[in-house]
């Protein structure tokens, strides 16, 4: 007996081995600099030693990247042990890899051995402005209420971030949100005194920034390590924990800053320090920015084109369905004008735990997002043909669906196609979004724009969403030139 269940247990296990043998291993990462460099650095590692893998970078946050992990749509990113502790696990656990096993385990993740360096969170501001206000420690922020405070969203709501730091030093400020990519350049240009900041970022030593000593000890240890999923294949999990103590954290803010004052590219750098680590690392494909932005340029309109689809096929029959019907039309147009009321990447996370991450979730919520534009004109539309013309149609004995198809239709084309219009744009901006799910799209150099500071790769994403927004316009003006008859277009005569 004992015999046959170990037989089983073990064609069980060949048969998950094979399973992962079969599929790439997808590496994700945050939408920070760092978090993208080690990203490529495990990548490049698994690659070296023969494993297929998929990268997913970018992903908006720390909920995001644990949601994906947890959900299999990832199998591993690169996460700090402070922030397993305060932000995913909330418990009371000492920042260390031994001390995150059990409760990690609970939740079907493990760790991997630490990197050798911690990037805790800092307070930073100009040299200038600190030397002015004899600013050396956080302490010192005490009674400085006329500074002007700006932290990444994250650091603001997270008990390792402004909330508990706030009570730590009883500090009075009230700071403002601001994506961390931006917050640099927002205080060089004078915009905002002080922010938050990583202790090995590479921007550091690019713009001289003043680090505040956290004399009172309130941030907890930060050290990187590899988070992977239960089930890992132990082979992989070798190869990456090759890469332990590997890392301290000057040679961390020396590789970030290859990136972001070298303006050397992810890959690059990391399969130089792979070399120099003695390791295979994957060949570097230089990918010009045509191709880069044609690639996303299509899958953009791929996300816009298939959820503005979907979002026609239901909205248009469901308004033709309920708009005669006062309780019904409000009942509808309310819900979908709750839906419009979420911050786009909010549904998106929530999108995450039911569809995964990547194309799938992002068209879900671009499909939320259209409904409401397209419903709402086709009610008001058909509510508002002329009583008369009704009482016209029913007295010429044409049926319900007939006068749907004959004369309501035909006369509420153009605010139907207005609302389509709406729709559209709105969809080719929000998809911009996307990124934060791995869906790609213009929004991809927009992200990782932002996580280096590049205003060139910001405008490679918004520039050509803004063209897309332009044509859509004035397709959609031929469209309705040639579908709508003069009389009936606005301006008509």
């Amino acid at each position: 007996m004992n015999v046959a269940v170990r037989l089983v247990a073990l064609l069980c296990c060949l048969q998950a081995s094979a399973a992962w043998a079969e599929r790439a291993l997808v590496v994700g990462s945050k939408n920070f600099t760092e978090s993208y460099l080690l990203g490529e650095i495990v990548a490049q590692r698994l690659e070296g030693e023969g494993f297929r893998v998929q990268r997913r970078f970018g992903l908006g946050g720390t909920l995001i990247c644990y949601e994906a992990l947890r959900s299999g749509e990832i199998d591993l990113y690169v996460e700090y042990t402070g922030t397993i502790t305060e932000a995913i696990l909330g418990e009371d656990i000492a920042p260390r890899k031994d001390a995150l096993v059990a409760p990690l385990a609970e939740r079907g993740l493990k760790p991997l051995p630490e990197l050798g360096f911690e990037n805790t969170y800092a307070l930073v501001l100009p040299e200038a402005r600190a030397r002015e206000l004899d600013i050396a420690r956080i302490s010192d922020l005490a009674g400085l209420t006329q500074l002007r405070l700006a932290f990444s969203h994250e650091f603001m709501r997270r008990n390792d971030g402004w909330p508990g730091l706030r009570a730590r030093y009883g500090l009075e400020h009230v700071p403002t949100g601001i994506e961390h990519g931006l917050a640099y350049q927002a205080m060089i240009r004078g915009r905002i005194d002080l922010t938050d900041a990583y202790s090995t970022d590479g921007d550091l030593e690019r713009y001289g920034f003043a680090v505040l000593e956290d004399d009172l000890d309130f941030f907890p240890r930060y050290a990187a390590l590899p988070l992977v999923r239960e089930g890992f294949p132990d082979a992989a999990a070798n190869v990456v924990a090759t890469l332990a103590d590997r890392i301290d954290a000057p040679r961390m803010r020396r590789l970030n800053a290859e990136v972001v004052v070298g303006n050397r590219s992810f890959a690059a750098v990391a399969s130089d320090f792979l070399a120099e680590e003695g390791f295979a690392a994957s060949p570097v494909a230089a990918v010009s920015w045509h191709d880069e932005l044609a690639a996303n340029t299509v899958r953009h309109l791929q996300l816009t084109v298939v959820a503005l689809t979907f979002a026609v096929l239901v909205g248009l029959p469901l308004g033709v369905l309920v708009h005669r019907s006062v309780r019904a039309s409000r009942s509808v147009l309310y819900t979908a004008g709750l839906l419009q009321t979420i911050p786009s990447i909010a549904l998106l996370a929530l999108m995450i735990p039911l569809f995964g991450i990547g194309v799938l979730p992002a068209i879900v919520a671009l499909f939320l997002y259209s409904l409401l534009p397209i419903l709402r004109a086709t009610v008001t539309a058909l509510t508002s043909v002329d009583p008369t013309l009704r009482r016209v149609a029913v007295g010429m004995g044409l049926t319900p669906a007939q006068q749907v198809r004959h004369l309501l239709l035909p006369l509420a084309l153009p605010n139907v196609l207005a609302g389509v219009r709406t729709a559209a744009v709105i969809s080719i901006g929000t998809a911009t979004l996307a990124a934060f799910v791995g869906a790609g799209g213009l929004g991809q150099p927009i992200v990782t724009g932002l996580a280096l500071n590049d205003p060139g790769l910001i405008l490679q994403g918004a520039i050509p969403a803004a063209l897309l927004a332009i044509v859509t316009e004035l397709g959609f003006e031929l469209v309705e030139r040639r579908l709508v008859p003069a009389h009936l277009r606005r301006g008509g005569h």
